[in-house]
């Protein structure tokens, strides 16, 4: 077993030496061609306007606002190279519990590539598009771990997904209004307390597992010690009724990945997620504040809250039901389906402060509904990819980050979670543990929280020695 092990260990490792050399490859590929098309816009340029060129880099534009963009010379050198492999490794554990890794992605881009705050978040939204996308394909091949249904648990995508992006919205505009002080304690608060619950699930159904495990253990010792000595009294039917539910093996019958996808709900998802970046994409292009402004923002709100209303009440008469609880039977209150409902919000807001997914509080909401981890992570990762998709193509009209770098960081984040979801696979599989995936979400939660937290620390006290304003923002001054 332990040989067995090993061998798939060594194997796995060799497998992640391989993408990596092949994502440093690729990089220089992306490199060389940028640099060679910015050598022949460069001479393009200097012909037209030498003057311009001499006081700006073709590396850092301007957008209407004034605002000046950095976005370093793609360039193979450690930068890269620890950027790569801090991407691969956020991008591997952020797919494995279900938050993306945007709290790790934000902190390298700007540290350590040397990206603006604001690049570095329209960037972060490409890796965790690379990352979710990656992780649903996956998961589509999928099945729940004790129920014959998918592993995506679509009517619980179907009540968070709307409020997720409609809190992103709102999410935006605060972060305009906010100072970056109040955006780092909330984010402090908020990561250590979802980290901490996080953690102390996951004790507790390693616990559980545990015993788990060693009932199934004496249980099987005792049916077979009872087959030996008594074989004549034990009938089929008795013995598949005592056995415990734990011994019970998933179905493994065969199945198309078609199976996994209901139509239905991912017909009203996607048919959300496009109204919604209608909207919005209308709305980058008017007056902030304007009569326009305000009546596209309003639209949102019958379009996501219509489709999460509708499903809370279909919840609470009990036309539908959370299936991937099993035959549990939830009776559904008002203040639960509102509060549920606040949470998917608040996880967009979250997400459009920081540059996020939402999966950082989507993944312990799940995980303290009784949704198992398996189950948890695909589903928060599956509403994650409407919203980071969405801000992905909102970033790339208004060219909030270069092409090049995003094509990059999305191949070495898609790569990430296809190995980063095999090995904890196989994990469980030989383990017989999911509380793996638990511990991998507190422990990004954690990390992120340092990382980003410790960013936001910095600028705080650079702020407060240079005496710079460190209140609320007028939103209808931003362009």
């Amino acid at each position: 077993m332990s040989g067995r092990f090993g061998s798939k260990c060594y194997g796995n490792l060799r497998l992640t030496v391989v993408v990596l050399v092949g994502l440093l490859v690729l990089a220089s590929v992306i490199a060389s061609a940028e640099s060679s098309l910015k050598e022949e816009t460069k001479r393009h340029d200097e012909n037209e306007e030498a003057e311009d060129n001499q006081e700006t880099k073709p590396s850092s534009p301007k957008t209407r606002s004034g605002y000046r963009h950095v976005w370093p010379d793609m360039e193979i050198g450690w930068r890269i190279v620890v950027g790569s492999i801090i991407a691969f490794l956020g991008a591997a554990c952020g797919s494995v519990g279900g938050v993306g890794g945007g709290g790790i992605f934000v902190p390298m881009l700007a540290l350590i590539i040397g990206f603006d705050a604001k690049s570095s978040t329209a960037l972060s939204k490409c890796m965790i598009t690379g990352t979710a996308v990656a992780t649903v394909v996956y998961n589509l091949r999928q099945r729940h771990p004790t129920l014959d249904q998918p592993v995506i648990d679509y009517d619980l995508a179907l009540l968070f997904q709307p409020m997720l992006v409609l809190g992103i919205s709102i999410g935006v505009a605060f972060n305009v209004i906010f100072a970056d002080w109040m955006i780092t304690v909330l984010l402090i608060i908020l990561f250590l307390v979802m980290s901490t619950k996080a953690f102390l699930r996951g004790i507790e159904t390693w616990k559980k597992e545990t015993i788990s495990k060693k009932e199934a253990a004496k249980r099987l010792e005792l049916n077979s010690t009872g087959n030996q000595v008594e074989e004549f009294k034990c009938e089929p039917e008795t013995v598949s009724n005592t056995t415990p539910k734990e011994t019970k093996e998933p179905i493994k019958a065969k199945f198309s990945v078609l199976d996994n996808i209901y139509w239905k709900e991912l017909g009203i998802l996607v048919a959300v997620w496009v109204l919604i970046l209608a909207l919005q994409i209308a709305k980058n292009y008017t007056t902030t504040c304007s009569t326009l402004y305000w009546t596209l923002n309003i639209l949102q709100l019958p379009v996501a809250g219509g489709v999460s209303l509708y499903e809370a009440v279909s919840l609470y008469k009990g036309r539908r039901r959370i299936a991937s609880k099993g035959d549990v039977v939830t009776n559904w209150r008002v203040y639960q389906l509102v509060l549920y409902c606040a949470c998917g919000i608040m996880a967009g807001v979250v997400g459009g402060l920081l540059g996020l997914g939402g999966g950082f509080i989507l993944g312990p909401l799940f995980l303290e509904l009784g949704i198992p981890p398996q189950v948890s992570s695909a589903t928060a990762t599956f509403a994650m990819t409407f919203s980071a998709s969405m801000s992905v193509i909102e970033y790339y009209l208004l060219k909030r980050f270069p092409i090049p770098y995003a094509l990059y960081f999305f191949s070495v984040t898609t790569i990430a979670a296809l190995v980063g979801q095999h090995l904890v696979n196989k994990l469980i599989d030989i383990l017989g543990r999911a509380s793996i995936i638990i511990f991998t979400l507190s422990f990004t939660i954690f990390v992120s929280a340092l990382s980003l937290g410790g960013v936001g620390l910095v600028k705080m006290i650079e702020r407060i020695q240079h005496k710079e304003y460190m209140g609320f923002d007028n939103l209808c001054s931003y362009t």
